[in-house]
């Protein structure tokens, strides 16, 4: 006969992979609307996903939920849980103390909004048509406002949306590296732009047929180590990746003919998403474990594939010879130099994911600045065009020629991804700081990636990040990996190094 102590434990575990299986299919639903689903059946089947988020959400915060809950932090003060059992209590208490704050009518409302956004997002960004988009985004500032009254939060109310995607980096840590960073890339991209030593970067502007950069997309997934039978590749507006389960991970891309680095590093980049879930233990199945850590730890093993290793040097000395084979007419005049030099040139731009390495930071803070001050309610959404194209101007130095590429040009605002945006630089930050790891553990990983073996990496990423899951916060796994807590010095030396030598800058005279 089962102790009460275990009933309890298998009636909470059933009651997790129950709840798995509902975010299983809205994951899958999520998948289908972006990749193809009928414009016809966009309505109906916002009303499916606000059905079965309702039911999640019911479960989530359910008098079930909250017995199971109550007992087995009893049950832990007196005899401890395993850890996977312990954490998975914790991020199922505070998902419930959350969510519990949120009428369910209120949720299953915000829910359908989303959906509905999204896909007239859809149809706003081609036309640069901000107008018939502001009424939806208006309605979805206002809940997110309200979710962070209801939460609460102790000195910025963005924190509050901060702590979904980002918990325990608030405000007061992010402006302090994003000022870090923020000082370092002005002065860099000063001396860049400077230099009289440009990329020739014109083949990049010839014709690359949609196949072969699909093929070559796919082979590198594989040298990467994706695994096809876990996944697939598709075509989608928005490039994303997306996990039902370890076993079904699937990469999306967008092909651009004229611009094959679209397609190329987009794919990297999405793959390095899909990696981290295809990795993470098996033994995390079914609970709330069974994801990345936080979005910033997500975007720091899409940024490490797609910046550190599939722009290196080191990688394109093995991978060129490839490359050329798939587009030879286009590329067989340009040596290895000269594409290394064109695929790393920088060039401030209107569009994120088309963003150098060295601008892309620039282009999360713009995001951060308009989140923060939406939220705090001293800028309004009827003025964003506006404060976008100011920001890009004193950002970047670039402004849209139309809303289509200003500020329409992301999904997230349509999803209510409020305090997502800071991940991306947040996760190149931390990305740098695994590289510096890396490169002490092990110190010939790059001769290895210009072997054409990238296991070394992959094995590394697996063992220290991403078989972990969820199981830390970021900044408490940041500290396990690497012995330090948040910091852009290691970005700032990276880029610092690598701009320096693309193009052909001579170091600064040390002082003092």
């Amino acid at each position: 006969m089962l102790s009460k102590r275990q009933d309890t434990i298998n009636g909470f575990q059933a009651l997790l992979e129950k709840m798995s299986h509902y975010q299983e299919a809205l994951a899958l639903i999520a998948w289908d609307l972006r990749t193809g689903a009928p414009k016809k059946g966009v309505e109906r089947r916002a009303k499916v996903i606000g059905t079965l988020s309702g039911e999640l959400f019911s479960m989530q915060t359910s008098d079930e939920m909250a017995g199971y809950l109550d007992a087995l932090q009893e049950a832990d003060s007196q005899t401890p849980l395993d850890k996977v059992l312990r954490r998975s209590v914790e991020k199922a208490r505070k998902e419930f103390d959350k969510y519990r704050k949120i009428p369910k009518d209120m949720y299953r409302e915000y829910v359908e909004l989303q959906s509905i956004a999204e896909s007239v997002w859809e149809e706003a960004k081609p036309a640069a048509d901000f107008k018939k988009f502001e009424p939806y985004l208006e309605k979805i500032v206002r809940f997110n406002i309200e979710f962070a009254e209801l939460w609460g939060y102790e000195e910025n109310r963005y924190d509050a949306l901060l702590d979904q995607y980002e918990p325990g980096v608030p405000v007061s840590k992010i402006d302090g590296v994003f000022a870090q960073l923020r000082e370092n890339i002005v002065r860099l991209l000063e001396a860049v732009q400077a230099s009289p030593h440009q990329p020739d970067t014109s083949f990049i502007g010839q014709t690359f047929p949609v196949e072969g950069q699909r093929a070559i997309g796919r082979y590198i997934l594989e040298e990467m180590g994706y695994d096809f039978d876990a996944g697939r590749l598709d075509v989608t507006v928005h490039p994303f990746a997306i996990s039902l389960n370890p076993g079904d991970v699937r990469v999306t891309t967008k092909y651009d003919t004229r611009d094959f680095r679209t397609a190329l590093f987009g794919t990297i980049h999405e793959g390095g998403h899909a990696l981290y879930e295809q990795n993470i233990s098996k033994d995390l199945l079914g609970t709330p474990l069974c994801t990345g850590t936080s979005m910033g730890i997500h975007e720091s093993q899409s940024l490490f594939w797609e910046n550190f290793i599939g722009r290196s040097y080191a990688f394109w000395s093995h991978y060129y010879d490839k490359l050329v084979e798939q587009f030879p007419e286009q590329l067989k005049s340009v040596d290895l130099d000269a594409f290394y030099r064109g695929i790393n040139v920088v060039k401030p731009s209107l569009i994120r994911i088309e963003a150098d390495e060295l601008t892309y930071a620039l282009h999360i803070m713009v995001r951060y600045e308009i989140e923060k001050g939406l939220i705090n309610e001293e800028i309004r959404v009827s003025d964003l065009p506006e404060i976008w194209n100011d920001k890009m101007q004193e950002y970047l130095g670039v402004v849209p020629s139309h809303d289509g590429e200003g500020v329409l040009q992301d999904v997230h605002w349509s999803g209510g991804s409020f305090g997502y945006f800071p991940s991306y630089a947040l996760g190149y930050i931390y990305a740098a700081q695994f590289l510096h790891k890396l490169g002490k553990d092990l110190p010939d990983y790059e001769r290895s990636v210009a072997e054409g073996d990238l296991s070394p990496v992959k094995a590394w990423l697996a063992e220290h990040i991403h078989r972990h899951g969820a199981m830390y916060d970021p900044r408490d796994l940041l500290r396990r990996v690497t012995g330090e807590d948040l910091d852009a010095r290691h970005l700032v030396a990276y880029l610092e190094q690598k701009y320096r030598d693309v193009y052909r800058i001579p170091n600064e005279d040390s002082e003092g």
